[in-house]
C-alpha cells in the first residue's frame, strides 16, 4: 500500500464513524481553521461593457489596456471545522489539493479570464469577482456544507481580496 495516498477520503471515513463509538466529548472536539495556498497565472482586462471607452479608461486606468495584462495570483482556501476524533484532521490536505486543482487551477491557470472562462463573459474580471468564482466552484466540490470558511485571492503582494460567501 502506498503510504503517500490515502485509501479513503476523510469525509467518507468520518461518515463511517458512529456517534456511539466516540467519547462523550465528541461534541466538544476542537475547531480549527485549515489553510492551503496555490498559485496560478492568468490574464484579463478590466472593462465594463456598460461603460463608455472613456469611462473604462478613467475607472480602470492601465488595467483597461485593450490587450489585457496578467498576474501571478495566489489563492488561499481556508476551511473551518472540528478535528475528527479518529483521523485528527478537518480534511485530508491531499484531497483539498485535488479539489483546488479541479475547481480553480485547471479552469484558470494560463488562461485569459475574459475569453477562456465562461463565468467572466458577463462579469468584469476583478479580483473581487475572481474570489466569488473560486468560492462558488469550491462549494460545489467540498463537503460537508459549511466547511469552506474563506477564500483569499492575492492579485499582487499588496492587493488581496477576501470572500466568505456573504
Amino acid at each position: 500500500m502506498d503510504l503517500q495516498q490515502p485509501t479513503a477520503s476523510t469525509s467518507s471515513i468520518t461518515s463511517q464513524i458512529s456517534p456511539t463509538s466516540s467519547s462523550s466529548n465528541e461534541t466538544k472536539r476542537p475547531v480549527v481553521i485549515l489553510s492551503r495556498r496555490e498559485t496560478f497565472s492568468a490574464s484579463h482586462r478590466l472593462h465594463a461593457p456598460q461603460l463608455s471607452e472613456e469611462a473604462n479608461r478613467e475607472l480602470y486606468g492601465k488595467c483597461n489596456n485593450p490587450n489585457g495584462h496578467g498576474h501571478n495570483y495566489t489563492i488561499e482556501v481556508l476551511l473551518k471545522g472540528q478535528v475528527d476524533a479518529v483521523t485528527g484532521m478537518v480534511m485530508n490536505l491531499v484531497e483539498l489539493k485535488q479539489i483546488m486543482h479541479k475547481a480553480i487551477l485547471d479552469p484558470l491557470d494560463h488562461k485569459n479570464l475574459d475569453k477562456d472562462v465562461e463565468w467572466f463573459r458577463d462579469r468584469v474580471s476583478t479580483t473581487e469577482n475572481l474570489a466569488i468564482y473560486c468560492w462558488q466552484r469550491l462549494t460545489d466540490l467540498l463537503s460537508p456544507p459549511g466547511l469552506l470558511h474563506e477564500v483569499r485571492v492575492h492579485e499582487t503582494e499588496n492587493n488581496v481580496v477576501i470572500y466568505r460567501g456573504e
